[in-house]
């Protein structure tokens, strides 16, 4: 069982040493362009199997494809960081050339991977990684709702005071500032939360949950890497396992909740075959339009894409 993780920057590297901490797979493929990184911090996490006693095996390479050729699932975080003078429409085109070329490389050596797209802006990317990778839509999906619904967890079980391991929630549409969190899905051990904290906190909570990345960013000055990383080796786990575990993924809608053709972020079922299927939820009519906002705000995104015939 092999598992690729393209991009060894911070998120790429976390993704796979949890990987390999959990022994997901036999083979973990590191993939980088820049000489010796991938190939550094592999050997970094293989040294870290004698302590913490795991069998998997880390392996960097630089730009070899080759080398990932049968992986069962491939995780794209390639890409670089918005930097400042930078409009949104250059971040879009830049990234999505790496996209495009990083998934190219990926089915011409793994045609039947599932590929999960870490690289932002997320929602676009993913549906760039789909455009260019030419196989159905419940493999390309993307990593976001497991991220942003771990963040609001977090938040949750600070200001109760409890395990998150007791705290459940959903969270649907785009990843940023237009995201979903839904408080009525959301429990603590089975008790709606809406019974144990006040409507004023709760929204504190939520809005801060929206924000959370650049509340990171603020703080160290670039992205988050650690819990990135980890929501993506959960989503491999699910799969290589098949576990059919319900995460909200980026997925692409075809009808569901109303939208078509949008990459969006919503509760699926994770197994084997990718996204097994996708679940509907019964929102209230004030969800409904804050979904749809997110669907119009994700969609002017993906439309900027469209506009670049050049890398979509």
């Amino acid at each position: 069982m092999k598992v690729t993780v393209v991009g060894a920057g911070n998120v790429g590297a976390t993704c796979a040493d949890v990987l390999a901490k959990k022994e997901i797979a036999n083979e973990i493929i590191l993939l980088d362009i820049k000489e010796g990184v991938a190939e550094g911090k592999a050997l970094d996490i293989w040294q870290t199997a004698p302590i913490n006693l795991y069998d998997s095996r880390t392996i960097g390479v630089t730009n070899d494809y080759s080398r990932t050729a049968g992986s069962e699932v491939v995780v794209i975080t390639s890409g670089i960081p918005r930097k400042p003078g930078m409009s949104r429409d250059d971040l879009i085109a830049t990234n999505a050339g790496i996209v495009k070329a990083v998934t190219g490389n990926v089915i011409k050596h793994s045609p039947n991977a599932k590929i999960v797209v870490v690289s932002n802006p997320l929602d676009v990317m993913t549906y760039c990684a789909y455009l260019n990778a030419g196989v159905d839509s419940s493999r390309v999906f993307g990593m976001a709702g497991i991220l942003d619904t771990a963040r609001y967890r977090a938040f949750l079980a600070t200001e109760l005071n409890v395990s998150p391991k007791d705290i459940q929630a959903v969270l649907m549409g785009g990843h940023g500032d237009t995201m979903v969190p839904l408080p009525r899905y959301t429990t603590v051990a089975g008790i709606p939360v809406t019974e144990l904290i006040d409507k004023a906190k709760l929204d504190a909570i939520v809005e801060r949950t929206k924000v959370g990345g650049g509340e990171i960013v603020k703080l160290l000055g670039t992205s988050a890497w650690y819990a990135p990383g980890a929501a993506a080796a959960q989503m491999v786990e699910a799969m290589v396992r098949d576990q059919k575990r319900i995460f909200p993924v980026c997925a692409l809608l075809k009808g569901e909740y109303g939208i078509n053709n949008i990459y969006l972020g919503a509760p699926v079922i994770l197994g084997k075959n990718g996204i097994e299927k996708i679940i509907e939820l019964k929102l209230n009519s004030e969800e409904s339009a804050l979904l749809k906002s997110s669907a119009d705000a994700v969609k002017s995104v993906m439309d900027v894409l469209d506009g670049m015939k050049a890398v979509a």
